[in-house]
């Protein structure tokens, strides 16, 4: 998971736990993604009440399928094309702390460093698809189902470790004990998947794996990728511990140098004993380097290859846009104002303190800066849509937003087309809403089925307000204190927050302080608080587009889900909102809750223009804004918001992977409930055992339609708002090919490297 959710993360291990870590996201914005693992909460539960929507089906049987809505941009060229030797310096946000990724800590650097030195048996291709890796596997089939599921795999016969040992059934055995939940004494993330094998035994040869299923499992190809050797797996000392700063033993084109903390490198270099074709590059240093600083290592050479975000897009454009063009540094007789200089620094993205520097310091700070304009013309810009999407999450355990008319109320205030545009458009990507919680455009499972809440109308949502008992020019009771979000954490720290003031430091009403500045646009200045954090009001948008393909309030009318929709008969409020609406002597107002950390504009800029649809409606929100390192801890995991945005990942294997996050809570024996990664607390029976039935089944077809299905119920019950895919942003050294915005694909890495000189990129198509 991740906050606003831009910026590229490589896909983690199949059954593992993705650490809550940030990072910068293009567009601006920094990404968080809490661990997989099992929350509780001390949350007393309310459920949000089962869903009945029997009729509703994932998609029509003769529907074609999807296709990437954006192409993966790495430069192809055939492998006879690039250079042998070089090394490639890829930037990554962190050393990481373990090389072990089912543990965890393990973050998207441990991923990256199994992908080029560990076999997967499936790796994903650029639809998302897992196929299988023919350097490690000659073929895998079921060849039983009765009387239990039984999958037989074939290894390739040169498969070998870096010791020379064959890869076979004991790695296998070693990494099922390990992964299954059995022994306590492995630390590990999760089990998923590993918890439903039986038994494996050797085949009717070395190469050949039996693995035999307590239970049926569909997502059978998820297992084993990566596959650690036995030396790691066998123990829990050598699981907890032994994989953590080295891999002695791997099996792919490149094996671990060496993990240099000081200097903040993973050092990969080709391995010797690798019998596919070989690596182009010599080396491969993953070397850490903060998202801010990723333009100046790109310009100096320290990297070449980075995720990067909006802001750096645009200087790399303004870069090769520049050349042959004056700098403010060549005024008259060689001088110019300090005015002048501060002014073409502040249009030039620099900092405060840079700015109001003295003339010879702001001198030298704009003479470093354009030394690196003219080396980011080396350097290009290579985008695609990420495996991800970044959605409105409703914290459904409490407050306003356990009655579900409320939600849906909130999802139909929602002009989703306009939030992808205002995130994706600047960027040049498909600015299209995703329409699936389980699956992206392009994957098997994917279908829009968000027609089972229905798209905007602004009167339906007043009426789903009505009928929930929201009403305006109710009697307010006088408040005091700023309303208390959702969770059991709010009270701790915040007692002496007075919201309606508007002035609270990382606090703002929208809709209060109505001469304040405005927000400008996706390029503007929106952050919402000024630089003291004094509040500012957001200016609703005004030039909300009217579409030809409106859903009407009618239920029904669109096939949206029944519950969907308010009552017939009853009344919408006949115009805009002149005053907030109230229940039992409370505004409907909500919390909606921001990191604060840098690069965190697109984020308050999606934020702002979703505050704007919802006082159209009547809600107020409390735009209320903390620190990264609390944003996911103290506040997503915890329940402490009404309203967030962040990111989840799509999988080839939903029926596995998204399960937790949807899952219905549940008390524990303590008295707690246990949410999982379901953090907003909304979920239903229904969706439960669609899930269930969809990891059982063996009938491919079958399992995507109850994937469908379910996906249609989490619609319904408005828990969450899908809104748009991540734009995946990185800059490259124009000279490295076969790498840069993988997409969905699985990186190749024995084919990256440096073209041949004299040698081209062959010509694409138009990007985005």
């Amino acid at each position: 998971m991740s906050y606003d959710g831009v910026g590229q993360r490589p896909e983690a291990a199949r059954g593992t736990v993705r650490r809550a870590t940030t990072h910068a996201q293009p567009g601006g914005g920094t990404a968080w993604r809490p661990g997989r693992r099992h929350l509780r909460s001390t949350l007393a539960l309310l459920g949000a009440g089962a869903l009945a929507v029997p009729l509703l089906t994932g998609c029509a049987e003769d529907e074609k399928a999807s296709a990437p809505l954006a192409p993966q941009d790495i430069a192809p060229v055939a492998r006879d094309l690039v250079a042998d030797g070089g090394t490639l310096k890829w930037a990554v946000d962190a050393v990481p702390e373990t090389l072990n990724t089912f543990q965890a800590d393990a973050d998207a650097g441990t991923t990256r460093i199994a992908q080029a030195v560990l076999p997967s048996l499936y790796r994903l291709d650029a639809a998302g698809k897992p196929v299988a890796d023919p350097a490690y596997l000659e073929s895998a089939e079921v060849i039983e189902t009765e009387p239990r599921q039984v999958v037989l795999y074939k290894l390739n016969q040169q498969a070998v470790w870096s010791d020379g040992r064959e890869i076979g059934a004991a790695d296998f055995v070693a990494q099922w004990r390990a992964l299954s939940g059995r022994n306590s004494a492995y630390w590990t993330a999760r089990n998923a998947g590993y918890d439903r094998i039986a038994k494996i035994e050797r085949g009717a040869n070395d190469l050949q794996v039996r693995v035999t299923f307590s239970r049926p499992y569909a997502d059978w190809r998820s297992l084993f990728s990566p596959l650690y050797p036995k030396d790691v797996m066998g123990s829990p000392d050598a699981f907890n511990d032994g994989a953590r700063r080295k891999l002695k033993v791997t099996a792919g084109p490149f094996k671990v140098e060496k993990v240099d903390t000081a200097a903040k490198d993973v050092v990969l270099t080709r391995n010797p004993r690798w019998w596919g074709k070989p690596a182009k590059l010599n080396e491969i240093v993953l070397h850490a380097v903060t998202r801010d600083k990723r333009a100046a290592a790109l310009a100096d050479g320290s990297v070449d290859l980075a995720d990067i975000d909006s802001s750096d897009v645009q200087r790399i454009g303004l870069a090769h846009r520049a050349k042959g063009t004056g700098t403010p540094l060549q005024g008259a007789g060689g001088k110019t104002s300090v005015k002048k200089l501060r002014a073409w620094a502040l249009a030039h993205g620099f900092d405060s303190d840079q700015v109001h520097a003295g003339k010879k310091k702001l001198r030298k700070a704009i003479t470093r800066y354009l030394e690196q304009q003219q080396a980011l013309r080396d350097v290009e810009v290579r985008k695609s849509l990420e495996p991800a999407y970044t959605q409105l999450a409703l914290n459904g355990s409490t407050g306003p937003l356990a009655d579900e008319r409320v939600r849906r109320a909130v999802a139909r205030a929602l002009d989703r087309v306009e939030l992808a545009r205002l995130v994706l458009t600047p960027l040049g990507l498909p600015a299209v809403p995703v329409g699936s919680h389980l699956a992206l455009s392009g994957q098997a499972a994917y279908a829009d089925d968000s027609g089972a809440i229905g798209g905007q109308d602004a009167k339906e949502a007043q009426a789903l307000l009505a009928d929930a008992g929201w009403v305006r020019g109710g009697p307010l009771k006088e408040q005091k204190k700023a309303e208390k979000a959702a969770g059991p954490e709010h009270g701790a720290g915040h007692d002496g927050e007075d919201a309606s003031e508007g002035g609270k430091d990382g606090e703002y009403i929208v809709g209060e302080d109505d001469d304040k500045g405005r927000a400008d646009g996706p390029g503007g200045d929106q952050g919402g608080t000024d630089g003291d954090g004094k509040g500012r009001r957001h200016e609703p948008a005004g030039d909300q587009r009217e579409h030809g393909d409106q859903h009407l309030a009618q239920e029904g009318k669109h096939g949206g889900a029944p519950g969907a929709y308010a009552p017939k008969g009853t009344a919408a409020p006949a115009a805009a909102p002149a005053g907030p609406l109230a229940k039992d002597g409370k505004p409907l107002a909500l919390r909606f809750v921001l990191p604060s950390g840098p690069g965190s504009q697109t984020l308050n800029t999606v934020a702002e223009r979703i505050s704007a649809m919802l006082e159209q409606i009547g809600m107020r929100t409390t735009i209320t804004k903390v620190s990264d390192e609390s944003y996911f801890k103290d506040h997503i995991a915890a329940g402490d918001y009404d309203l967030a945005l962040y990111s989840w990942p799509s999988s080839a294997f939903p029926a596995t992977d998204a399960r937790p996050i949807y899952a219905k809570p549940v008390p524990a024996a303590d008295g707690s409930v246990n949410v999982e990664q379901n953090y907003t607390r909304v979920g239903t029976d229904q969706v439960d055992q669609l899930f269930d039935e969809a990891a059982t089944t063996l009938d491919e077809d079958e399992a995507r339609d109850l994937i469908r299905k379910a996906d249609t119920r989490i619609w319904a019950a408005a828990g969450s708002i899908p809104l748009y895919q991540r734009p995946q942003l990185v800059g490259a050294r124009k000279s490295l090919v076969n790498a840069g915005a993988f997409g969905f694909q699985t990186p190749v890495y024995e084919d990256m490297g440096f073209l041949k000189k004299g040698a081209k990129v062959p010509a694409a198509g138009p990007k985005g």
